[in-house]
């Protein structure tokens, strides 16, 4: 457990979201890709065996799997983009991008739990990974000096260094410290 902390911690304050963004952007992108392979292959299968579910067109589902392949892509690659502006700022996502990146995080929740019956543990594995990197990435801190706008002068950030504007008293409560031998 201390390992962990050590890696996590530094001098500045917590450094982890802008690396773990990255690698979470990569990974996006490579299922992205992987997802459109994997669409267009059962997509080209479906239409030229002419298979048929319940009556529907061959047709039809062939362009439907297409669709979907590229919509969830799209989705994927967006979520990556959010994950790459998040590392080039090292700021926790806006709005958007927290509801874009939950909402990735549930549906690699709920993949991960239909892959361990249909495809196996190595893709249980796989989705539990990209999920950890996500919510990860959504609540782990960053280096507050980068990322809290307020926190631009070292001065003020440190309550041990007085500033000579204010003298003495704390830079925060204003008040003059209280001394002990009083």
């Amino acid at each position: 457990m201390s390992s962990v902390l050590a890696v996590t911690t530094g001098e500045g304050g917590a450094v982890i979201r802008r690396p773990v963004a990255w690698v979470a952007a990569i990974v996006l992108l490579v299922e992205a890709v992987g997802f459109v392979f994997v669409n267009g292959v059962l997509a080209t299968v479906v239409h030229n065996q002419r298979m048929s579910l319940a009556g529907l067109d061959p047709d039809a589902m062939s362009a439907g799997t297409w669709a979907v392949g590229g919509v969830t892509a799209l989705f994927l690659v967006l979520c990556a983009v959010t994950m790459v502006r998040t590392a080039l700022t090292n700021r926790a996502p806006g709005r958007f991008g927290r509801i874009l990146l939950i909402t990735c995080a549930v549906v690699h929740g709920v993949l991960g739990a239909l892959t361990v019956g249909l495809v196996g543990w190595t893709a249980f594995l796989f989705m539990m990974v990209v999920l950890a990197l996500v919510v990860l990435v959504l609540v782990g801190p960053s280096d507050p000096q980068i990322s809290d706008p307020q926190i631009s002068d070292p001065q003020i950030s440190d309550p041990q260094i007085s500033d000579p504007e204010i003298g003495d008293r704390h830079p925060v409560l204003g008040q003059q410290p209280t001394q002990q031998g009083q």
